[in-house]
């Protein structure tokens, strides 16, 4: 494999960098001062747009896939080489913040200037990318399954779900389930994915640390909770022939609540949807539907609290003399990430005198989707008072700077080493 003896040296351009993020930041802004670009909006389009421009201006060949994935990639003489593959997201969630997703695509596409100008012939090809609806607007993870994989026709179909709205989006990118359902890569021509993120938490910033080293991405469970019980008056029943479903709902939200912080203080549920049938103040609930999240950084224990979940909801019915049903209907293993690109991360950031730490993703991430097929890592930078998902979200320049400059060592490391590094 070739040396690079400019690597030591190498930076990115902080204030071309800038004038990027600042100009994207236009883009879908709220008056709160944060972002509205949920995927295939009118708004994601045009962000689309604005990174296909940076794209072409930066010499980069434009690359696109059926699932509305759009990268630019830096070619390696060698036409058989393989693929290295760096970027994040520019969608967002409703009324988000700016740094989200957004980060992690800006320092991907100005790390292939910094080389292609530098000189460098890599080993690699280098291919930055932008992945379509990481953040579930549609489809969760769409852009990373689909380069995958792994979207089916039973995903697309209205079995469970009506799609029609959702198969109307994608005509915005000129899209059909068709081509959804061939978007698949080759991935065996793609040696490592490497992606920069804000923490979104505070971890980073209560430790002082300067780059968080992402030990794995944790695991989550969704699960539909229904409690049925019956409907009546509610002033008139007879207590002893009361069935109450929200009471159900209620005593199995407690006993869950409590379960993590007795017996899995690393784990995480959380409940954000709930619908009481009929609704009315004055009618016992018959029915009732919960929609549950957990998760947890190690696959074991994860399955440990669904096991947990389970019974206890069949517990809380029996209890009350209700009828339960519990259905299973995401689940995204934990992901690891490579040992070599994290210990490579660690070698760049004591080299740059930069204090850092290994932490867990608990927010979900395309890398945990391409972690099954390709060896992939995250760096974190710190967001202040771990707030995101909000018009708040900030993370200081400063930090996406060393952030941007740790990813372009790593990577280039990464591919002048051992490029099909486990």
């Amino acid at each position: 494999m070739p040396s690079a003896p400019v690597i030591p040296q190498l930076r990115i351009n902080e204030q071309r960098m800038k004038a990027d993020f600042d100009e994207l930041a236009l883009i879908g802004a709220t008056a709160e001062g944060g972002i509205n670009r949920p995927a295939l909006s009118v708004t994601d389009v045009a962000a689309r747009a604005w990174f296909v421009n940076r794209l072409e201006e930066s010499g980069l060949t434009l690359n696109s896939d059926g699932v509305g994935n759009l990268s630019g990639v830096l070619p390696c003489p060698n036409p058989d080489a393989p693929i290295f593959l760096i970027g994040s997201h520019l969608d967002s969630v409703e009324n988000g913040g700016r740094y989200d997703g957004a980060v992690g695509v800006v320092a991907a596409l100005e790390c292939a200037r910094t080389i292609r100008e530098a000189n460098l012939t890599l080993p690699t090809h280098l291919e930055v990318i932008n992945f379509t609806d990481e953040e579930g607007s549609w489809f969760s993870f769409l852009g990373s399954l689909g380069f995958t994989g792994q979207i089916t026709e039973e995903d697309l179909n209205d079995s469970k779900r009506d799609n029609a709205a959702f198969r109307l989006a994608l005509t915005r990118l000129g899209l059909s389930d068709r081509d959804v359902l061939q978007a698949g890569r080759d991935l065996s021509r793609y040696c490592g994915f490497l992606e920069l993120h804000i923490e979104q938490g505070d971890r980073l910033e209560q430790a002082q640390a300067q780059i968080g080293v992402v030990s794995r991405i944790v695991g989550r469970s969704t699960y539909n909770i229904t409690f049925y019980g019956e409907a009546a008056h509610s002033a008139t029943i007879s207590p002893h022939r009361k069935k109450d479903a929200l009471h159900g709902a209620v005593l199995f939200l407690n006993h869950l609540y409590g379960m993590v912080d007795n017996d899995f203080p690393a784990g995480m549920v959380n409940c954000g949807d709930m619908s009481v049938y009929p609704g009315a103040y004055n009618i016992v609930p018959s029915r009732v539907m919960l929609r549950v999240e957990i998760r947890h950084e190690v696959e074991s224990v994860l399955r440990e609290m669904e096991r947990y979940l389970v019974d206890v909801a069949y517990d809380c019915a029996e209890a009350l003399k209700l009828r339960m049903d519990a259905e299973r209907i995401i689940h995204r293993p934990v992901a690891n990430l490579s040992e070599a690109m994290k210990a490579t991360i660690e070698q760049v950031c004591e080299e740059m005198g930069l204090r850092y730490m290994r932490l867990p993703s608990y927010a979900g991430h395309d890398g945990q989707i391409l972690d099954r097929f390709i060896p992939s890592a995250m760096i974190f930078v710190p967001s202040v008072d771990g707030i995101s998902h909000s018009p708040l979200e900030y993370t200081r320049w400063e930090s996406i700077v060393t952030g941007a400059n740790v990813m372009l060592q790593t990577l280039l490391r990464t591919v002048y080493g051992d490029v099909h590094a486990p």
